[in-house]
């Protein structure tokens, strides 16, 4: 009986250890998020995304991210002057954007970040990609949400800048 123990409990202490070493002290984290935004052009109104955001810390307030989903912006009705008169025209944007940035915590719950990429047009017919940057200022409330104000320039034309709220949620891996 007392050698089942003790082999019991070398087990429990073994399988502790190993559990002790897989473990990461900078554990990767996935964000899931939704953005609502305004537009900052005259020929886009409202704009709404998504996206995925993979962060790991790298030191002691830094992490490093990286981001792809989807954004789109909503198209406003404008008047457009052709020979044979003027033409009501409304242009939306959509873009799958990638990109790679940090995230440096100034408090334990306060943030800045940068991120600058390519971004893949969905709609445009004469240019497929624009390079893309955002900055952001955001806070982390409790150990999963992640609220962040936004500004995001999408460089293919001056209707694809917009300011947006990020709101995630997110999961250690």
């Amino acid at each position: 009986m007392k050698t089942k123990i003790v082999l019991a409990a070398v087990l429990l202490f073994v399988g502790h250890l190993s559990k002790a070493q897989t473990q990461s002290t900078n554990p990767l984290r996935l964000g899931v998020s939704v953005s609502p935004g305004m537009s900052l052009g005259d020929k886009t109104g409202f704009t709404l995304g998504a996206d995925l955001r993979l962060q790991q810390r790298f030191a002691k307030n830094i992490s490093w991210i990286l981001t792809t989903g989807y954004t789109h912006f909503f198209s406003r009705t404008f008047d457009v002057q052709t020979p044979t008169g003027v033409v009501p025209t409304d242009i939306s944007y959509g873009f799958i954007p990638l990109k790679a940035g940090v995230k440096a915590f100034l408090t334990p719950a306060l943030y800045v970040a940068g991120e600058a990429g390519a971004a893949y047009s969905t709609q445009s017919t004469d240019n497929k990609f624009s390079f893309v940057y955002a900055p952001s200022v955001g806070t982390i409330i409790g150990n999963h949400l992640d609220l962040s104000a936004k500004y995001e320039d999408f460089t293919i034309n001056n209707n694809t800048k917009q300011l947006a709220l990020r709101i995630a949620y997110g999961f250690k891996w």
